[in-house]
């Protein structure tokens, strides 16, 4: 989606004459409407993508077969992209959005509060899985454990998840204004390429994975040029690689 520094104002052609006819003008260009981004989006996504993943990998994990080392190298490596992605993201809301809201919704302190802490600890437990899944995808005959693990992980996060969607983002779009950065994809793109984390490109193409196409052209609007630009080649390769893992179809 084209995006102009200095606002584009209506087209004028002034009419001219050779003396006998005059030309008509043409009407005025009205100019596209501003598309403000999706409020909370990024947010979204994130949460979203670690379900989608949280839910498949410990199939995955159970399919290793010995000796297969293009699928356990592919799902070591996805498993470090979302483990590193999940740490961006705590460390995001910890350090900028949690002290916005305690700034501007002070009630909201012990929740946050709550919510901080629990990162703590999810971190910790992503840690220790981590252990687990490097050990399955170096010896498939470990990989079944490994699996619960990840069941047991995916339904610890998702209380966490459903308190924030739930108690959180509904308070959130009562303090900040409507077109606000905050939570939303292009701003969780800008943090990600001022971090030492995940590359933006990457983390693109795994948060829109699965989803409609029709939205996924809405939050791309979103987004400024080059990354519109260069979607359609992110996609593909993120196909090709991910392809080892989930298989074709998915």
């Amino acid at each position: 989606m084209p995006r102009h520094l200095l606002p584009v104002g209506p087209t004028y052609v002034p009419a001219q004459s050779d003396g006998s006819h005059a030309v008509p003008s043409a009407p005025p260009v009205t100019p596209a409407p501003r598309v403000e981004p999706m409020p909370f989006a990024g947010l979204r996504l994130v949460h979203a993508a670690l379900r989608r993943d949280l839910a498949r990998l410990p199939q995955a994990l159970r399919l290793l077969q010995p000796g297969d080392e293009i699928a356990a190298d592919a799902l070591q490596r996805h498993w470090d992209f979302m483990t590193a992605m999940i740490t961006c993201h705590h460390e995001q809301q910890d350090s900028r959005l949690w002290p916005l809201l305690r700034r501007f919704a002070p009630e909201l302190r012990l929740l946050l509060n709550w919510l901080e802490a629990d990162h703590h600890n999810l971190d910790h437990s992503f840690t220790r899985v981590t252990t687990l899944v490097r050990i399955a995808t170096r010896d498939p005959a470990s990989s079944w454990p490994v699996a619960y693990a990840v069941e047991e992980l995916a339904a610890r996060l998702e209380t966490h998840l459903r308190i924030e969607e739930r108690q959180l983002l509904p308070r959130m779009d009562g303090i900040f204004p409507a077109g606000s950065r905050i939570g939303t994809l292009p701003e969780l793109l800008d943090l990600l390429r001022a971090a030492d984390g995940p590359a933006s490109s990457d983390a693109l193409v795994w948060l829109l994975e699965g989803v409609d196409p029709a939205q996924i052209d809405r939050l791309l609007a979103d987004c400024d040029d080059e990354t519109a630009r260069h979607w359609p080649h992110w996609r593909d390769t993120y196909a090709r690689c991910t392809d080892q893992l989930w298989g074709p179809t998915r």
